[in-house]
C-alpha cells in the first residue's frame, strides 16, 4: 500500500475504487448506481471523491488516519455512516450535509474507536433529527474518551431524544428518556440557582461600594450646596443693585414705598462704590471652590467605577465557570479554596516562595497578596494527561519512581504580555487545554506551551508592556495599570528535557528527541539581579500540549509602596466629615479653612425672612411694583415654598428663580407661557408631570433634585419645551445615567448646552443614531428574531430567546415577501435602549421574548402575543406588573433589577403553567399576590423589602415549590431562626437561598417550631394581625406543645381559651392573658400545676 501522506486526491479515489471492486475509469458512469462504500485499515487518509456517488446510502470507514469529518456535502441520500477506529477528535463537518434536511436524514452513525472527548462535540449531532442508532462505544472497537466521562449516557439521551439504540443498547423505553430529561432539568435548575447566588453576591458587593461612595460624596455635596446657596444670594443682590442703578421709576411712579427704597438703595451704592466689584470677586472665589469640590466628586466617581469594574471582573469568572460545569455535566468542576484546604495552602506557599522582591523592586512592588485560588478539575484533560504520561512511561520503561517524580513540576503559564488576559482565552485553556489557542500569534507558541518557575518571569514582561503602553497617560496612576493579575498554575510532565541552545530557535525540529526545553534566566534577561534565586529561575517550553494540565487559577494583587486608590482605603478618608475633628493640618482642614475664608469674604449678605406661602401683596412687594403685567423677573430663591399660587396674573413673567425651596413638582408654572428662564435647582422635584405650556422656555435648571425616570421626564420636556436651548439635569438619581445624555440630545433637538457643556455636532449625530435604535421597527425585528419552532435541547440557563437568536442563522428575512410576522417565534431585544414595546401586534406565534437592559417603565404591547412561554424584562424601570393577564401560557417570567413595589392580587391566578418566577433586586414588600401561583417550582425574590414572617404563609399553598431564594430581605435579619422558620413552613423546599436543605435541618426546624402556637399562626388563620379584636382563642387537636403569644398586650381582650386535645406541657404564654375566664385544656400533658396559677383571678375553670 502507498503511504497515506503521499496520496493525492486522484490516487485516493483509485484506492477507494479498488477496495470496492469498482473501475476507476468507469466510476463517472457507474458511480450513480453505487449505494454502499467500505474502506478498511488504510489507503483513505481523508474523505474525498464521494461526489462521484450521488446515491450513496451507506458509508463505512474503519482504521484510517482521518482526522476530521468532511466531504459529505453531496451525500444527499446518506442514511448510515460508520467512521470507526480513526483519529477524529471532534465532531464537525456535518453542518453542510444535506442529510440533515427533514426528508433525507441520517439514521445510523458509528464513530467508535476515535478520539472524541468533548460533550460539546456531541451536541453537533442534534442536527440529525431522525438519528435512531448511535455508536460511540461499540464493543468491536476501542472506546472514545468521551464515553469514559460521567453522565455520558444522560447527556446523549437528553440531546438526542429520538435515539432508539445507543452503543448497541436498546434505549427506546420511555422511562429511560424521562430519567435523562429529569436529570438534565435538575442540573439546569441547580446551576441556575448557583449563578443567581453569584449575581446576588456581586450585587451585595456593589451595594457596599455604592454606600461607601455616597458617604464619601456627602461632604463635597454639602460644600457645593452651601456655596451654591451663597452664590445665588449674591447674584440676587447684584441683580437688585444693577436694577436700582439703572432706575425703574417708570414702573413705580405711583408707588411711594418703592421710591423710598430706591433712594435708600442709591445711597448705599454711593456709600459703597465698590460693592458690585466685591460681589463679583466673591462670586469668582465661590466658583473656584465649587470647581474644587466638583473635582473631588469626579475623583470619587472615577475610583468607584474602577472598583466596580474590578468587582465585576472578579465575580465575572464564576458565571462562565458554572456554565462550563453545566455544559459538561460536572466533568469540568471549579472549586474555590479556603484556608482549611491543604491544596489552597500549598498553592499559597508556592506563590510566595516564587516571588522575589528584588525582581519587582524597580516597579515599586514590595509584595503580593493572594485574593482567591480556584481549583480546576477537568476530567477530560486529566484523562489525556494520564494517557500520554502512561504511554511515555511504557516507552521509556521507567520503573524508578524518583526519576518519574523529578519530571513532574508545578509551573506558571506565561501569557502573551502584549495580549490582555481575556476571559474567553482563559476559559478556552481551562476547558480545552493549550491546543490551538486563539491568542497564540507567534509560531513559537504553536510549537510549545511556554511556562516559567518564577513569578517575575511571568509578570515582568506584562508590567513593562503596560508601562510602555500607557506612559503618556497622566490620568491613570502607574500602579493601577498592573496592580491586579491572574496566574495559571499548571501540572507539567517535563519528560526528557535539555537546555536551550542560543543559536537555535526553540521548536520540535531543532530538538527532535526531547519533550521539553528550558532556558535559564541569565540567557533571557540582560538585567542583573542581586538575589541568588535568579540562578534557579527558568522558562520552559513543552512541546506536547497534552502534558500540560491547568490546575489552579490565582487572583492576586500587588502590594506597592504607593497605596491604592480604594474607596475602602485611608486615601479617601481625608474627605470624610469625621476627619474634620482629628486632622488639623491635613488637606481637609486646610480646604475647610479656605472654604470658611471664602464664605466670610465681604460682602456678607444678611439672611432674609423665609416665605412659606405666596400672596398678591408678597409678590408685588418682591417685584417692587404694583402692576402685575410689569413683572418680568421674579426671584423666590432660598425660601420654604412648596406651591406657587397667585402667579397666573404674571402674564409677562420671563425669568423665575425658585432654587433652594421645597418643591416636589412644578405644576404651578404651566400658565406662565411667556417664561424664558426657570431655575428650579436644589429642590425635591420627583416628577415633571404637569409641567406644560412653556413653549418659549430657553433655559431650565433642574439640577440637585430627585428626578429618576429619564424616559417620562424627557417626554414631558419634548412635548412642552420646544424652544429649550440650555438644560441642566445634573445631580439627580437617574435610573439609567449611562445613556441619559444621548437620550436628551436626541429628543430635545434645539439644545445647545446640556449640563454646562456645549452640545457638539458629533454628539448630535451619535444621539440621532441612538434614538433611531430605541424604537422597534421592521428592521430590528428582522435582525433580532428567530423562526425556530422548538427550543434547542441545550444545557443552558440563558433565556430561550437569547439562545435561539444566537444559534439560528436563518431568520425571518427569508419570509419578508410573505406573512413573515407569523413566522417569528423568538425575539431578543436586549440592550436596545427601548423606551416602550410597540409594533408586536402581528407576532401571534411569538413564544420566547427578552427585553432586558432597556428603559421600559411599563409592561405593554404584548397583548397579542398570547403564545408567549418565556418573558424576560430584567434591568428596566418597571414599577408595576401589568399587561400580562392574557399571557396564560407563560412558563418562565423574569423581572429582576426593576422598581417593582408590589405584586398585585390575581396577577398570577390564570398562569397555570408558570414554573419559574424571578423578581430579584426590586422593592417588593408582600408576597400576597403569589397565593394562587400553584405551579411555581422556582421563586427568586432576593434583595427586596419583605419583612414580616406572615409573608411566608402566602407560599404555603405552593406545593410544587422546591427552590426559594429570599436572601437580602429584611425578614432574614428580623427572624432569629429565619432559615429554620422557612424550612418548617415550606416542607417541600429542596434549596433555600442557594443552599441545599439537608434532612438534619428539617428535623431541627420541626423541633424548634413544631407544636408552637404563635402570633403568626393565628394571623395566618384569621387573615389579619389585628389581635386586639380577638375575644376567643380556640385551637383544638393541633398537636400544640407550647403557647408563645408575643406581644402579649395585643391579646388583652381574649376572654375564652379552648386548647382541647393538644400536647401542652406548660402554661407559659397563657398566664399573661389578664381577662381569660374559661380555660379548656383537656387531654393535654400538663405537669402538676402550681396552686397560684389555679387560683388566679376568679378561679379559672380547668376541665381535665
Amino acid at each position: 500500500m502507498i503511504e497515506c501522506e503521499n496520496l493525492n486526491q486522484e490516487e485516493i479515489i483509485k484506492e477507494l475504487c479498488l477496495c470496492n471492486g469498482l473501475s476507476y475509469e468507469m466510476v463517472g458512469q457507474e458511480g450513480s448506481d453505487i449505494s454502499e462504500l467500505e474502506m478498511f485499515f488504510s489507503g483513505y487518509p481523508r474523505i474525498v471523491g464521494l461526489s462521484l456517488f450521488p446515491n450513496l446510502t451507506s458509508l463505512t470507514i474503519v482504521a484510517q488516519d482521518i482526522k476530521e469529518i468532511s466531504g459529505l456535502e453531496t451525500c444527499l441520500r446518506l442514511k448510515e455512516l460508520w467512521i470507526a477506529e480513526c483519529c477524529i477528535e471532534k465532531i464537525g463537518g456535518l453542518q453542510e450535509c444535506r442529510c440533515l434536511d427533514p426528508n433525507e436524514q441520517l439514521e445510523r452513525l458509528n464513530l467508535s474507536g476515535n478520539q472524541i472527548c468533548s460533550f460539546k462535540d456531541l451536541t453537533n449531532l442534534t442536527r440529525l433529527r431522525h438519528l435512531k442508532d448511535l455508536c460511540l462505544n461499540d464493543p468491536q472497537y476501542k472506546t472514545n474518551p468521551v464515553c469514559l466521562l460521567c453522565n455520558y449516557s444522560t447527556h446523549v439521551l437528553y440531546h438526542l431524544p429520538s435515539l432508539q439504540r445507543l452503543d448497541t443498547f436498546d434505549v427506546s423505553a420511555k422511562q429511560i428518556k424521562e430519567l435523562a430529561d429529569t436529570t438534565a432539568m435538575k442540573k439546569i435548575m441547580y446551576y441556575n440557582m448557583r449563578i443567581k447566588t453569584v449575581q446576588r453576591h456581586l450585587h451585595e458587593d456593589l451595594e457596599k461600594l455604592n454606600e461607601r461612595k455616597c458617604k464619601l460624596q456627602k461632604l463635597p455635596e454639602e460644600r457645593i450646596k452651601l456655596f451654591s446657596f451663597v452664590k445665588k444670594n449674591l447674584e440676587r443682590e447684584l441683580a437688585e443693585l444693577k436694577g436700582s442703578g439703572k432706575g425703574h421709576s417708570d414702573r413705580s411712579n405711583n408707588n411711594k414705598v418703592a421710591e423710598l427704597e430706591k433712594s435708600k438703595k442709591c445711597e448705599t451704592v454711593t456709600e459703597e462704590p465698590n460693592l458690585q466689584q466685591k460681589i463679583l470677586t466673591k462670586l469668582n472665589a465661590l466658583n473656584e471652590r465649587v470647581t474644587f469640590w466638583n473635582k473631588k466628586l469626579d475623583e470619587i466617581e472615577a475610583i468607584y467605577h474602577v472598583e466596580v469594574k474590578q468587582k465585576k471582573k472578579s465575580h465575572g469568572l464564576w458565571i462562565p465557570f458554572l456554565l462550563i460545569e453545566l455544559e459538561t455535566v460536572g466533568n469540568i468542576h471549579f472549586e474555590e479554596g479556603t484556608r482549611s484546604d491543604d491544596w489552597f495552602n500549598s498553592c499559597y506557599e508556592l506563590i510566595l516562595s516564587r516571588f522575589c522582591t528584588w525582581d519587582f523592586r524597580p516597579y515599586g512592588i514590595t509584595g503580593v497578596k493572594v485574593k482567591r485560588i480556584i481549583k480546576v478539575n477537568n476530567r477530560i484533560l486529566r484523562l489525556k494527561f494520564e494517557e500520554k504520561l502512561q504511554k511515555f512511561l511504557d516507552n521509556e520503561d521507567m520503573h524508578d519512581s524518583e526519576s518519574y517524580r523529578k519530571m513532574l513540576e508545578c509551573l506558571f503559564y506565561v501569557f502573551d504580555p502584549e495580549v490582555t488576559v481575556k476571559k474567553k482565552h482563559l476559559l478556552q485553556i481551562l476547558e480545552k487545554g493549550f491546543k490551538d489557542s486563539e491568542t497564540n500569534k507567534l509560531p513559537l507558541r504553536k510549537e510549545a506551551v511556554i511556562l516559567a518557575n518564577s513569578l517575575s518571569m511571568c509578570e515582568c514582561p506584562r508590567i513593562e508592556f503596560l508601562q510602555q503602553k500607557y506612559k503618556d497617560e497622566k490620568n491613570s496612576p502607574e500602579h493601577e495599570l498592573f496592580r491586579h493579575g491572574i496566574l495559571l498554575i499548571t501540572k507539567v510532565f517535563l519528560g526528557q528535557s535539555v537546555q536551550a541552545r542560543e543559536q537555535d530557535s526553540i521548536n520540535q525540529a531543532n530538538y527532535p528527541m526531547v519533550n521539553s526545553v528550558f532556558a535559564p534566566r541569565k540567557y533571557l534577561l540582560s538585567m542583573s539581579r542581586n538575589c541568588d534565586c535568579s540562578i534557579r529561575q527558568c522558562k520552559w517550553f513543552v512541546f506536547d500540549h497534552d502534558l500540560v494540565l491547568p490546575e489552579y487559577i490565582v487572583e492576586f494583587e500587588y502590594i506597592t509602596m504607593v497605596k491604592p486608590h480604594s474607596l475602602f482605603s485611608s486615601f479617601n478618608n481625608v474627605i470624610l466629615e469625621e476627619s474634620k475633628k482629628n486632622s488639623e493640618g491635613s488637606l481637609l482642614s486646610q480646604d475647610l479653612q479656605f472654604d470658611d475664608e471664602v464664605i466670610k469674604m465681604d460682602p456678607r449678605i444678611k439672611p432674609r425672612p423665609k416665605l412659606i406661602n405666596l400672596d398678591d401683596k408678597t409678590i408685588l412687594s418682591l417685584a417692587k411694583t404694583n402692576i402685575y403685567s410689569h413683572i418680568m423677573s421674579l426671584n423666590l430663591h432660598g425660601n420654604s415654598l412648596s406651591k406657587l399660587r397667585d402667579l397666573s396674573k404674571l402674564t409677562g413673567l420671563r425669568k423665575l428663580s425658585i432654587s433652594f425651596n421645597e418643591f416636589t413638582c412644578l405644576d404651578d408654572v404651566y400658565h406662565l407661557y411667556n417664561l424664558e428662564y426657570l431655575d428650579a435647582s436644589h429642590n425635591h422635584v420627583i416628577t415633571l408631570e404637569g409641567f406644560r405650556g412653556l413653549m418659549k422656555l430657553k433655559h431650565l435648571d433642574l439640577s440637585w433634585n430627585q428626578l429618576k425616570k429619564s424616559g417620562d421626564e424627557i417626554n414631558m420636556l419634548c412635548k412642552h419645551t420646544a424652544s429649550l436651548l440650555t438644560l441642566d439635569i445634573r445631580h439627580n438619581p437617574w435610573q439609567k445615567p449611562a445613556t441619559l445624555r444621548l437620550s436628551v440630545i436626541g429628543r430635545l433637538k434645539t439644545l445647545t448646552h446640556l449640563d454646562g457643556l456645549l452640545v457638539s455636532e458629533e454628539e448630535t449625530i451619535a444621539a440621532m443614531k441612538f434614538i433611531t435604535g430605541t424604537k422597534i421597527t421592521q428592521l430590528s425585528l428582522l435582525r433580532h428574531s428567530s423562526t425556530k419552532e422548538e427550543r434547542p435541547r441545550t444545557l443552558s440557563i440563558w433565556p430561550s430567546a437569547k439562545i435561539l437568536t444566537q444559534i439560528s442563522k436563518l431568520g425571518p428575512h427569508l419570509h419578508v415577501n410573505g406573512n413573515w410576522y407569523l413566522k417569528i417565534t423568538a425575539l431578543n431585544l436586549d440592550g436596545q435602549h427601548l423606551f416602550e414595546i410597540t409594533n408586536l401586534e402581528k407576532l401571534e406565534n411569538l413564544k420566547w421574548a427578552s427585553f432586558s437592559n432597556n428603559n421600559l417603565t411599563k409592561i405593554e404591547g404584548l397583548e397579542s402575543c398570547v403564545n408567549l412561554e418565556e418573558l424576560t424584562l430584567d434591568g428596566n424601570c418597571i414599577s408595576k406588573i401589568e399587561g400580562i393577564s392574557k399571557l396564560t401560557k407563560l412558563t418562565r417570567l423574569s423581572i429582576n433589577n426593576n422598581l417593582l413595589n408590589g405584586l398585585e392580587k390575581h396577577t398570577f391566578d390564570n398562569m397555570l403553567h408558570l414554573h419559574s418566577l424571578s423578581l430579584e433586586n426590586n422593592r417588593i414588600t408582600s408576597l400576597s399576590g403569589l397565593q394562587k401561583a400553584f405551579t411555581l417550582i422556582e421563586l427568586y425574590i432576593s434583595n427586596n423589602y419583605i419583612a414580616l414572617n406572615q409573608e411566608i404563609y402566602n407560599l404555603k399553598g405552593l406545593c410544587n415549590l422546591v427552590i426559594l431564594n429570599m436572601y437580602g430581605n429584611i425578614i432574614v435579619w428580623n427572624q432569629e431562626n429565619y432559615r429554620l422558620f422557612v424550612i418548617f413552613h415550606l416542607p417541600e423546599l429542596k434549596a433555600l437561598d442557594g443552599i441545599s436543605i439537608e434532612p438534619p435541618e428539617t428535623e431541627c426546624a420541626k423541633d424548634l417550631f413544631g407544636g408552637r402556637l404563635t402570633s403568626d399562626m393565628i394571623a395566618e388563620r384569621q387573615g389579619h394581625s389585628n389581635f386586639t379584636q380577638m375575644q376567643e382563642l380556640s385551637w383544638t387537636s393541633s398537636s400544640i406543645r407550647t403557647v408563645d403569644l408575643i406581644p402579649v398586650d395585643q391579646f388583652r381582650n381574649v376572654c375564652n381559651v379552648n386548647l382541647q386535645n393538644n400536647n401542652l406541657t406548660s402554661f407559659s404564654g397563657l398566664i399573661y392573658l389578664p381577662n381569660v375566664k374559661p380555660f379548656v385544656i383537656a387531654f393535654s400533658l400538663l405537669p402538676t400545676f402550681h396552686t397560684h396559677y389555679i387560683k388566679k383571678q376568679n378561679e379559672e375553670m380547668l376541665y381535665d
